[in-house]
């Protein structure tokens, strides 16, 4: 579904992404893990095509989005749907408002229809009876989950998750997990997920790749990775700091 080709992009003369390779396959779960500040955010924005290359290719479904024009990207982009690492909610807007962000904006549905969707919706996510609070009354799992049901409302075909776990303690972090797993099995969804968190990528995964200096280092499913030789990715996912990150040592 999605080909990712010697991907380049530099910020100031800092070099993010460095012909990156990837491909990511239909209805698969990828998960994308590096360091923080790596550049794994960038390439998503890369992907959905927020952001253009300095050279290289994005395809989705066979098409360029590195190369469309934005009324072209605008229907690229309504296959996705995009958990963003700290929900990004509207605080002015009711939860309801919130899923149903993109059906008042890029629809012509009646309010009963789309009312329909987003219970459905917050069903899924293990939600019911919020539809009227504002994003500032819920906890921080149930942001993250209002976020997700919002992801999902317009049935897209690729979910990206922006660090999910992030900002949620453990025991809430391994309830979404769990729950973007199921949403994976229920939905028949591709998804991206970049993360720095092991835990959640080893749930998650059908694949993992990291990205390092650039590029994609290595490409795996969690056992491939739990049990890499490679320095660089047991250094990264024991979380050992000590001595310089080196490969071939």
């Amino acid at each position: 579904m999605i080909e990712i080709i010697n991907l380049c992009k530099s910020f100031g003369g800092h070099v993010v992404l460095d012909n990156l390779n990837l491909t990511i396959n239909t209805g698969e779960t990828t998960v994308i893990i590096g360091r923080s500040g790596c550049g794994k955010s960038v390439l998503l924005k890369h992907i959905i095509g927020v952001l253009k290359p300095n050279s290289g290719q994005v395809f989705i479904d066979g098409r360029d989005v590195t190369k469309l024009a934005e009324r072209s990207l605008k229907d690229i982009r309504m296959k996705f749907g995009m958990l963003f690492q700290g929900a990004a909610l509207f605080d002015s807007l009711s939860v309801w408002e919130n899923v149903a962000f993109g059906m008042l904006e890029h629809t012509t549905k009646h309010k009963d229809e789309i009312m329909k969707r987003v219970t459905e919706c917050l069903g899924l996510v293990e939600l019911s009876g919020v539809e009227n609070l504002k994003p500032a009354e819920l906890s921080g799992g149930m942001r993250k989950r209002v976020g997700l049901a919002r992801a999902i409302c317009m049935k897209p075909e690729i979910i990206l998750y922006d660090e999910p776990t992030t900002g949620v303690d453990p025991i809430m972090g391994d309830a979404i997990n769990t729950l973007i797993g199921e949403l994976h099995d229920k939905l028949k969804v591709t998804s991206i997920a970049v993360t720095h968190d092991m835990t959640s990528a080893y749930k998650i995964a059908d694949k993992i790749a990291m990205l390092y200096n650039g590029r994609i280092i290595a490409v795996g499913g969690p056992e491939e990775i739990k049990n890499t030789k490679d320095p660089i990715v047991k250094q990264f996912i024991y979380g050992k700091a000590e001595g310089p990150i080196t490969r071939g040592g």
